[in-house]
């Protein structure tokens, strides 16, 4: 039986049903934020209000609590078996006989409400297989590496709404018709420049990088007159997924080291539910995503909120930032671009 698809004008004819109606409830619920998100303090929830700290110990606004209320209450009764979320300590049994398990990210960016720049939601899906069920290991679906991932995506509420998303053959883009309350396909192609000018990181926190990444942004900013040889330009939005957008719109960097401060020597994003599924996204767009050292979609991890460092985008910068890190610590100089290993 095929399921009918409800939000969107159309989605590949070769995709699974099951998985077909768990995205179509993603897009569900997307709808209904990108109206509340779009009305702000017209809405009768006051969207910025901070309520608690979730799991994690990240406070929470009022508009956290309620996507993740909306995506859960959502996908019940569906073929979505575990719910795993930024907002909830453990991964949920939602019963029934499915073989999928969602973990997402409800509401990322939330800080940014009250200034209007783009928020969104990042999602990850995978296929549960009977040795998961029979044997509980609930968890260890999520502990996986990402590249046991069969769909991922995110939707920007940004002057357009999008659900961006993948089933491992590239990457398809669909805009938000208000009118009709559906997703239309976009037709774009999204391919990420293998080289880039630009680069995202918050630079305040640089006193904490260790010397190589230091040396990376340093060279960098020394654009023409340093041992790059060009200029670049820097962007920060503190968003995840409109730094993601933009990147897989026009090429770019984005870079989330660890660093030295008490919480942050694992970086500060999550594996499960941002991490992983944007690297997903980023190398079916021909980029490259990294923890500065491996590839994020190789990489497991042993709890469910495990943080990781994350840099992706362009991949020749990729590549580039991981011979930065790969560096001996003798040879750690902000002078050995000079010496031709990274002359142009």
């Amino acid at each position: 039986m095929t399921y009918q698809i409800k939000s969107f004008d159309t989605l590949p004819d070769d995709l699974n049903s099951d998985l077909a109606e768990g995205i179509d409830k993603i897009a569900k619920v997307a709808c209904q934020l990108s109206y509340l998100i779009s009305i702000g303090c017209l809405s009768s929830l006051n969207l910025n209000k901070e309520t608690s700290t979730n799991s994690d110990g990240d406070k929470q606004k009022a508009l956290d609590v309620y996507a993740d209320d909306a995506y859960l209450k959502e996908v019940k009764n569906s073929k979505i078996r575990f719910y795993a979320s930024e907002e909830q300590e453990e991964v949920i049994d939602l019963g029934g006989d499915g073989k999928l398990a969602l973990a997402i990210d409800p509401l990322d960016g939330s800080s940014n409400i009250d200034t209007n720049v783009s928020i969104g939601s990042i999602f990850s899906i995978r296929s549960l297989s009977d040795s998961h069920l029979k044997n509980n290991k609930i968890n260890d679906i999520f502990l996986a590496p990402g590249s046991q991932q069969i769909a991922a995506g995110y939707v920007i509420f940004g002057p357009q709404t999008m659900f961006v998303v993948t089933f491992g053959k590239g990457v398809k883009t669909f805009i938000l018709d208000r009118k009709k309350n559906i997703f239309i396909d976009s037709k774009l192609e999204t391919i990420i420049p293998a080289d880039t000018r630009e680069y995202a990181v918050n630079a305040s926190n640089a006193r904490h990088w260790d010397k190589r990444m230091k040396n990376y942004i340093d060279d960098s900013i020394a654009g023409k007159s340093g041992p790059r040889g060009i200029d670049f330009n820097m962007r920060w939005v503190a968003s995840l997924v409109a730094e993601t957008h933009r990147i897989l719109s026009r090429g770019g960097i984005f870079i989330y080291p660890a660093d030295s401060r008490k919480g942050y020597e694992k970086g500060r994003l999550r594996m499960v539910y941002e991490c992983a599924p944007i690297a997903f996204l980023i190398e079916q767009a021909g980029g490259a995503a990294t923890d500065s050292f491996n590839r994020i979609l190789d990489l497991e991890v042993s709890k469910l909120h495990e943080r990781t460092p994350f840099a992706f985008g362009s991949r020749n910068e990729i590549a580039r930032l991981q011979a930065y890190n790969d560096l001996p610590e003798a040879e750690v100089s902000p002078l050995f671009g000079k010496r031709g290993l990274f002359s142009n």
